[in-house]
Formats: C-alpha cells, structure tokens, sequence
C-alpha cells in the first residue's frame, strides 16, 4: 500500500530522529503554508530522480481523490521562494492534478541540516537506482564530516540505513563515474561492482572507457574492470590497453566461474567467519536446496 507521499505506507524507521537524523525540536509542525508551486524550487544536487510511470499514476490517482495528505518539507530561499527539502514527486504530481499549491511545512535548517533531511525522508523508498542512492550517501556523508561531529560517519550511517559500512562506502565511491557510465550502471548494462572499479580510473580514462563501449557490443565484466582499475592504478593504462581489455573475449570456461563479493557477503556472514567456514556453509545451503528441488 502507498501513501500520497510516495513512499511505503510502513516506514522502515522507528521514530523522527532514524528519520531525519536531528532531533524533533528542529522542526515547526505549526507553520505549515499553502505554497504556489511556482514558488518551489528543487533542493541543489537533488539526488533522487522524479519518476514517471506507474507510482507516479498512484501518486496523482491519491492526490486528485485525497488532496495531499503530508506537507512537503522547504526551507526558505535567500533569494526568494521555498527550496523543497522533500515533496518533489507529490509537487509533480500536483501539477499533473492542476493544482496551483502544495502545502509545505516550512522549517529553519542549516545547509548541513537541510542535506541530511532530504537524504533521509527519501533513502527508505525500495526503488532507488545505483545512481541516487550513491549520490545520496555523498551528500549525507560530506554532511556528517561537515558538521565535524565525532565517530565513524560510515559507521553512523550504517546504523541509520541498514548497508554495510563497506557498501555504503562502494556507493560513495561510486559517484566518481562520468554521467554516461553511471547512466549505464542504472541500466544494468555494467554491474555494480565493475562500476565501482572505473571510478578509480581517471576522467580521460573513463572516456576511453566510453568511446570503446559505444562503438563495440563489448561486455564489461569484473574481472576486466578490475584490470582497468589495476593499470590505471599503476599509470599503465592506455587507450590501446582499454580497447584490448574491454574487446577480449572470456572462454566459457572463465564465465563458469562465480565470484561473492563483498557486499553481498557482508550482509549475511559477520567478521568472525572465515573464507573456508563461508564456502562451507553455502555450499551446504546448495545441497539442502538441491535435494528439496530433486522431487519437483
């Protein structure tokens, strides 16, 4: 089920602070405004995409019938109108309703304040492209640090969000692809892993990367990825070298091998198992699987 909000009717969060991460004295639930839609502004950098398609048909269907049911978020803008903290989907549809206001609850936040909050009141929703929430994590992270507060912000985050510390970081990472090579992270068409790989590859390197792909059908595995990433490491690689890596073939027999990475494991297995304790016990979970498919 879904609210006019957007999101999941049933919030993966317990309370205000795991939401925004400040405490609710920050906020004025009193000074909520009707608002002209022309008067809000997108937040700078707005990490998350505002999606057409069947939600946002969800969305106007809930609005049109209900009106919006929850306040967007804003702060005011220095140099006139609101900037819209969270609400860029319901402002959208909205305008497909042919509404002329939103009501908008408006709060007082610093800029570090005003980057967590967006990045917290969006991060729950379960269809984020690689793209957003490694733009999201950014943001969020370069807060944290902003605000000089003490700890582990990775690890502060990991608690607020769910991923692995070393996940949250790889998505971090992740944002150091050019745009067309992160467009092709969103679209599938590079895995996650081989995408966190070109990132460390410098921005001449990347377009190498780019010019290969677009006029070739070659196919970016991990374990070429993790090659360019060797070179350019060692500032061997060229555009020749990118070519020849990224147009190689794999045999099959190289394609039958199978690698977990990290971030996969890291959610099931803690620190304390070892590789061999790991393996053993999925190659068991196979077998388990394996006879209870024998009868079917």
């Amino acid at each position: 089920m879904k609210d006019n909000m957007g999101t999941d009717s049933k919030p993966k969060i317990s309370g205000f602070e795991d939401l925004f991460g400040m405490p609710a004295d920050k906020r004025n639930e009193k000074d909520v405004r009707n608002v002209l839609l022309s008067e809000l502004h997108d937040y700078n950098g707005h990490p998350y995409k505002v999606k057409e398609g069947a939600k946002m048909a969800e969305l106007v269907s809930s609005i049109r019938e209900q009106g919006v049911l929850f306040p967007g978020i804003a702060r005011v803008r220095p140099e006139g109108g609101y900037e819209i903290i969270s609400g860029h989907s319901r402002k959208r549809a909205c305008e497909i309703v042919g509404l002329q206001k939103m009501p908008m609850t408006i709060w007082d936040l610093t800029d570090d304040d005003a980057a967590i909050l967006m990045v917290d009141s969006n991060i729950q929703r379960e269809d984020l492209l690689p793209s957003e929430k490694a733009r999201a994590y950014r943001i969020k992270y370069e807060a944290i640090r902003h605000q000089g507060k003490k700890g582990n912000g990775l690890k502060d985050m990991e608690e607020i969000f769910g991923d692995n510390w070393k996940t949250i970081q790889r998505y971090i990472w992740l944002t150091g692809l050019k745009d067309e090579l992160m467009d092709m992270v969103d679209e599938k068409k590079i895995g996650f892993i081989s995408g966190v790989d070109i990132s460390f590859l410098r921005p001449v390197e990347q377009d190498w990367v780019i010019s290969v792909l677009r006029k070739t059908r070659a196919k970016v595995t991990t374990k070429k990825s993790k090659k360019l990433k060797e070179l350019s490491m060692k500032q061997k690689l060229s555009e020749r070298a990118v070519l020849h890596i990224l147009a190689a073939r794999e045999s099959k027999q190289e394609g039958r091998k199978l690698t977990l990475h990290a971030e996969i494991l890291d959610k099931y297995f803690s620190e304390g198992y070892t590789g061999d304790e790991m393996v053993e016990i999925i190659v068991q979970l196979l077998e388990n699987w394996s006879k209870g498919t024998e009868g079917r």
